[in-house]
């Protein structure tokens, strides 16, 4: 009857064995092993993700050489008179820009 609303075979059978026939005594006994199984999976769960964690960590993962963008400003005659700010790559020519 209850059963179904347990997932870890071990929940099953103990509601099996400790059910007793009256209703409300086994209605509270499967919300306990309801509420027992949830804490159980949820600290499973925890731990195994939190080990995984653990051991991605260890792996030493070498990150890509990034380089840094060059940062240049120029003035510009405009109406807000704000200076032209630009970000290029260090592989990046100013002759490219013009073509």
């Amino acid at each position: 009857m209850g059963k179904e609303r347990l997932r870890l075979e071990e929940f099953k059978v103990l509601y099996r064995h400790w059910s007793t026939g009256i209703v409300w005594f086994d209605h509270l006994l499967l919300g306990l092993l309801v509420w027992l199984e949830e804490r159980l999976i949820d600290a499973r769960v925890k731990a195994e993700v939190d080990h995984a964690i653990e051991e991605y960590e260890k792996i030493e993962v070498s990150m890509p050489d990034y380089v840094s963008p060059i940062y240049t400003e120029r003035p510009v005659e405009t109406s807000t008179s704000l200076p032209e700010m630009r970000l290029t790559a260090p592989w990046y020519s100013v002759s490219d820009d013009k073509k």
